[in-house]
Formats: C-alpha cells, structure tokens, sequence
C-alpha cells in the first residue's frame, strides 16, 4: 500500500461514526437521594460531588473508580463506620480532594491510603480531637476541621506542604505545635477560646483570623511580616500593639474590642485598605489623621460606629476630608 493509503477512508469512517463522550464529572448535588441505586455512575469519573444529599452509606461501586480525584459527600448523614469502606479501597487510591464536611462523624478516618491528598475537609461533624491526623499525607495543603469539639492542637508536625488550616469554632485554648507548617498562608482560629497569640516564630502566614476568642492583647504578631489580612474582632483588645513590622497589611479588623485609641500602624504607610475599629471605646476624631498618615492615599474603606467619636458633626464628612479615596465609611457606601 502506498504511503497515506487508506488514510482518507479512515477519516471518513470516522467523520461519520459518533464517539461517546467520556464523563469526568458527575454532580448530583441536592438530589436529595438516600442510596445511588438508580444512578449510573460512569468509571472514567475524575470528580464526583454528592452535596446535600440523604446518603447513609457509601456505594461500593466508587471504589471501582481508578481516575477519581475529587470526592464531596459535603452535608449527608454518614457516620464512622458508613465510611470506613472508602478508605480500604485501593483503586481510588490518587484521590487528591475529599470533603465529609457536614456528617455524623467523631473520629477522623485511617486516610494512610491516599498518599497524593492535597484537601481534606472534615468540618461540622462531632469530632473530639485531632487523633488519627497523623495518618493523613504529608502532601496535604487544605485541612478544614471547623465546628467539631477539638480541644487542642496536635498531630500537625508533618503538614510541611500545608498551606490553610481551618480549626474555627472548636474547643482550642492554646496556639501550639505550629513550629513545622513553614509553607502555612492562612491560619483561621475563630470562635475558640485562646487567650494568647503564639504564632510558633512563623514567618510566611499571609492571613490570621482569631475573632471571637478571649484575647487581651495583641502582643505575637511580630513576626509575621508577610502578613496581609488580619482579623482580631470580638475579643477584649484593649491596646493596639505589635503592629509596625507588618508593612505588608492590607485588612485589618479589631472591632469589638476595648480600644480607646488607634495606634501602632503609623509605620503601615502603604498597604492599608480596609480598617474595621466599629464598637470600641474611640473617643473622638482627634488624632486619627496623624496616626493614618501613611494611609492617607491606600485607605478605601474605615468603620468606627457605635465608637462616642461617631457622634462628632459631620463625621462622614470630616473622614472623607482626611481621607479621600474612601469608599466606604461604616455602612454607607460613597459615591
């Protein structure tokens, strides 16, 4: 046959013949389904999300998923012993997602199976401590186990690779066993109960939330100089301190604490967007141009309601004046 012979026909065959289409992803959130058993769940699935549903088991069949890498059974009704097949099965072994945020869960699964993993998500379940995370890879960079009833920190020395921890609305009262999470961005503590900030000497941390805790002061930020939003309302703050080596802040919230003055932040003279000091103890406007200097030029947005300064004459005014890229004062947006 001569060379290309034959090709043109091939084509042709082709041309006219249907290829199926393989399916990567199937999404079958709020289905409201109690078991899969009349759904069809193709094996060359990457990504298979089983949101908001009524599952109280796992079907067998997604253990015959080779390809899978994404796994949400995010807000169902399974409980340990529903999952405990989903990690003994080898061939879904390159799973890097998995979220059973929102279960019936009250220990952490064996995930030693999934030796690629980069998010697990294990939020709002009724987990009462953090034993069995040492199983979970080393290649991990997404852990959420907001809303259980975790009372300390542990088993978190090797998460070197991790870059968000979401430990918010649990039972922690000291920061602690940080030291080894140097590639660690965003740390979210919210709605604890921890009285002092020890960040563990990181460096490279770019967001800290610590809202809602029992902290007095903000001495333990030092440190932190890559830090660009962070949040530190509903405490009982009353100074503000620490704050002049981080020239990188962009967001800052305090409010709802106890301060009577705004300081410490001269030094932020390029970066601040968006400060939020709303019901605090700030007694007047007095003071604020000089200690916002720096910002005069960056600042879009500043709340200070329900501070006695609010009450001054022509409040609004008299911000826009000191600065004038403000966009939004307290609730009202700028034209």
């Amino acid at each position: 046959m001569a060379s290309g012979e034959g090709t043109g026909d091939s084509n042709a065959a082709g041309a006219g013949m249907e290829v199926p289409e393989v399916e990567l992803c199937l999404d079958l959130t709020s289905c409201q389904l109690h078991d899969l058993s009349e759904v069809e769940i193709p094996p060359t699935l990457e990504e298979l999300d089983l949101t908001a549903n009524r599952l109280t088991a796992v079907d067998p069949r997604i253990g015959h998923l080779p390809r899978l890498r994404k796994l949400s059974f995010r807000q169902n009704l399974l409980d340990d012993d529903a999952v405990a097949p989903l990690f003994t099965w080898d061939a879904i072994a390159g799973l890097q997602e998995i979220v059973l945020r929102d279960n019936k869960l009250i220990k952490i699964p064996d995930a030693s199976i999934f030796k690629g993993l980069l998010v697990f998500d294990v939020s709002f379940n009724e987990l009462s401590s953090l034993n069995g995370l040492s199983k979970v890879s080393s290649t991990v960079k997404e852990l959420y186990f907001s809303k259980n009833e975790v009372p300390k920190m542990e088993e978190l020395e090797h998460f070197h690779a991790l870059e968000l921890l979401e430990l918010g609305s649990n039972r922690l009262r000291v920061m602690e066993n940080l030291e080894t999470l140097t590639n660690l961005q965003e740390l979210w503590l919210g709605r604890n109960r921890i009285r002092t900030i020890n960040l563990c000497g990181l460096k490279s941390i770019k967001k800290i939330s610590l809202q809602s805790n029992r902290l007095t002061s903000m001495n333990g930020l030092q440190e932190c100089v890559a830090l660009e939003e962070l949040y530190l309302s509903h405490n009982g703050i009353q100074k503000m301190e620490g704050l002049s080596m981080l020239q990188n802040l962009r967001v800052l919230d305090v409010s709802s604490n106890k301060l009577t003055a705004i300081e410490d932040i001269e030094p932020l003279t390029s970066r601040l967007e968006d400060l939020w000091l709303n019901d605090n103890q700030i007694p007047s406007l007095s003071g604020i141009e000089s200690a916002l200097s720096g910002s005069r030029e960056k600042l879009t947005t500043i709340y200070l309601e329900r501070n006695p300064c609010a009450k001054t004459p022509n409040y609004s005014s008299t911000l826009k004046e000191m600065f004038p890229n403000l966009e939004q004062i307290d609730s009202d947006m700028l034209a």
